[in-house]
């Protein structure tokens, strides 16, 4: 296969998070992180008169913190100029700037407007810093945490934020918040009280993880109380108008449902911190809305924005060899990706009962011809998710080792799992012919026995039916028309074995709420966890949340898989936390309510040649909007040129 012309790869490892700066694994935001990722002991530190208390600008788990106070990231450019705009694109519409709710559609990158207590390095996995705060001061038991926050931080209005402000935006989340957070933390707080002018005190009861605890203070980002009571906000409720935040960026041009700009606040409070040296360099962050990709592509080459992670491999493939890329105005870069898988795939909706059984969902995965699709569809250019922490050391590989079957026995003791979980090599991908999308013989026949033994017979009309006359129906819902190609054939697979199965693509809108509801019984969702799993597996794969989750989607509930969780939040130490994540990660991987799609393990990049970035990149993080910065004489060359206006 040839490749378009491109710049020469850099040998460096980026994020999976595809820039989503403030999710988990990279940086805290969205309140629906994992939160375990981040917590520490102190490097650099200072101590009270009592030795058993540390005050730290910081803190970490495992291992020492890279940075001391007031050191920039390493990783930045320090001397990247500011200014300019930089323009992308999103699919569908937005109808609010609420992304703290399950109503609505909210616009992209509104992370953008707020910031968090604490925030994580791109190199550091492990450690925490302050940032709306000065110290953080706490025994060694974690018992409480005493946070001082700074004096000099301003809202977007330019009023102060306050430490009423900062107790006022965690009861809100504490009685607003989306409900899987709220059930996740219920209960770890004794008490936040305001202790002092700038100083708020966390005291955590017994039930709190003491490895998740740093991270249950560093995740809250601060809105402004006499904003929320004038206006009669609530976090619960989708909002047309976007909070007032600390952030950066503030709201500049909105058409509704089809752009938006977000401008640098040129009274920013934070703009002089060291720890944002070389960060938040652009004036301007524009994102323009697209009903399809192939629409959205085509106003790149046009040059209607400027900047795009490419996500088809058939236009990543065959596409980027337009006049802009041949003469030179568009760089077109393939940059490695070394980290945690995304963990992309199909979830059955565990809610319906005919995807209850273990045979039923086994049948579906193995007739999803991934190899089929690569060679023809992909031009080989992906790779198949094998775990939820593929491509790190966290993830299960061939047989259990003798610490993971010291974890596993007492489950299978109790009868919550099968004794085959202690000698089995963990699961993998069903594996087909590339060569034929059509089903082998030894598939076909292999489908149709597991759904004889679940209970499924062929009708007459060749429909599988259950012995109440129950159709085997299954409805794969999409919102993105590239999913077609790749969604077709595996709909012609399964019927092939009597599933009546079908495609239904709706628009966003519906997609968004039918999700939300459970009506569906295949769906995308990406499953791919961080480097130091704790509270917030619970949000992904805890009974607790199978009722109403944005990450626990499948409703998945196993009492095994509970108790795996729980050890892991339980972990103290690093090796006995790989241990556990091993464990967790092949019982999750046998129970299969996951099909693995697709990943590539590169960023895709092309963007107008007016933008740069460190080189090396960090480990952690593409940071587009982070790190990357204008280059106003490169722009000015593109306009003379008559490449853009």
């Amino acid at each position: 296969m040839t490749h378009p012309r491109r710049r020469p790869a850099r040998a460096i490892a980026i994020s999976k998070a595809k820039d989503k700066t403030r999710q988990a694994g990279i940086a805290l935001g969205g309140l629906v992180i994992g939160l375990g990722l981040l917590g520490t002991q102190v490097f650099g530190e200072s101590h009270s008169a009592d030795e058993n208390i540390t005050v730290s600008h910081g803190y970490t788990n495992f291992g020492e913190l890279k940075y001391g106070p007031d050191e920039p990231f390493s990783y930045v450019n320090l001397d990247a100029p500011k200014g300019g705009e930089i323009s992308l694109w999103a699919q569908g519409n937005f109808d609010s700037f609420n992304l703290y709710t399950r109503k609505g559609v909210p616009v992209a990158q509104t992370g953008l407007l707020y910031e968090d207590m604490m925030i994580s390095a791109a190199d550091d996995p492990y450690g925490l810093y302050c940032y709306l705060c000065t110290t953080v001061e706490y025994p060694e038991s974690l018992d409480w945490v005493v946070v001082t926050l700074r004096d000099d931080v301003t809202f977007a209005d330019g009023t102060p934020m306050t430490v009423e402000d900062m107790k006022f935006t965690i009861d809100l989340f504490l009685e607003q918040g989306i409900a899987e957070f709220r059930n996740v933390i219920d209960g770890f707080f004794e008490s936040i009280e305001i202790v002092g002018p700038n100083q708020i005190r966390f005291e955590f009861n017994e039930a709190a993880p003491k490895r998740d605890r740093m991270g249950l203070v560093a995740i809250w980002n601060p809105f402004s109380q006499a904003w929320f009571e004038e206006n009669e906000a609530r976090l619960d409720e989708s909002t047309p108008v976007p909070f007032l935040g600390t952030g950066p960026y503030i709201v500049g041009d909105v058409d509704m449902g089809r752009s938006i700009v977000y401008t640098k606040n040129p009274d920013w409070w934070g703009a002089d911190l060291p720890i944002n040296q070389g960060r938040n360099n652009f004036d301007r962050v524009r994102i323009e809305y697209f009903a399809d990709a192939g629409a959205a592509f085509q106003a790149f080459t046009a040059g209607e924005y400027t900047y795009r992670i490419e996500t088809d491999p058939r236009e990543w493939a065959t596409s980027y060899d337009f006049p802009a890329v041949e003469q030179g105005y568009v760089n077109v870069e393939s940059l490695p990706d070394g980290t945690i898988s995304n963990g992309l795939g199909f979830v059955f909706n565990l809610r319906r009962e005919k995807w209850q059984d273990p045979r039923t969902r086994d049948a579906v995965r193995m007739l999803f011809n991934f190899e089929w699709s690569n060679e023809t569809l992909f031009y080989s250019l992906y790779e198949r998710p094998y775990s939820f922490w593929g491509n790190s050391d966290l993830a299960a590989v061939g047989e259990p080792s003798d610490e993971e079957r010291a974890v596993l026995e007492p489950l299978v003791e109790d009868g919550l799992l099968d004794a085959s979980i202690l000698t089995d090599p963990a699961v993998l991908p069903p594996v087909n012919e590339a060569s034929s999308n059509d089903p082998s013989r030894r598939t076909l026949r292999e489908a149709t026995r597991l759904l004889q033994e679940a209970g499924w017979t062929a009708g007459n009309d060749g429909i599988l039916r259950n012995e109440a006359g129950e159709r085997l129906e299954l409805v794969i819902i999409q919102f993105n028309p590239i999913y077609d190609r790749v969604v077709t054939p595996y709909v012609e697979n399964l019927r092939r074995v009597g599933i009546d199965a079908k495609l239904e693509r709706i628009d966003t809108a519906q997609y968004v709420e039918r999700r939300r509801s459970g009506d569906w019984d295949l769906t995308n969702q990406l499953l791919g966890q961080g480097f130091e799993p704790g509270l917030g597996l619970m949000q992904w794969f805890d009974s607790s949340t199978a009722e109403d989750s944005s990450r626990n989607l499948m409703a998945l509930a196993d009492p095994a898989i509970d108790r795996l969780i729980d050890a892991v939040i339980a972990a103290d130490t690093l090796d006995g936390l790989q241990t556990h994540v091993r464990a967790l990660d092949r019982v999750l991987r046998a129970h299969g309510f996951w099909i693995p799609q697709w990943e590539d393990q590169e960023f895709w990049v092309a963007y107008w040649d007016m933008y740069d970035h460190p080189d090396p990149l960090p480990p952690l993080a593409l940071g587009t909007l982070d790190f990357w910065w204008y280059d106003a004489e490169a722009a000015e060359r593109l306009r003379e040129a008559g490449a853009i206006r």
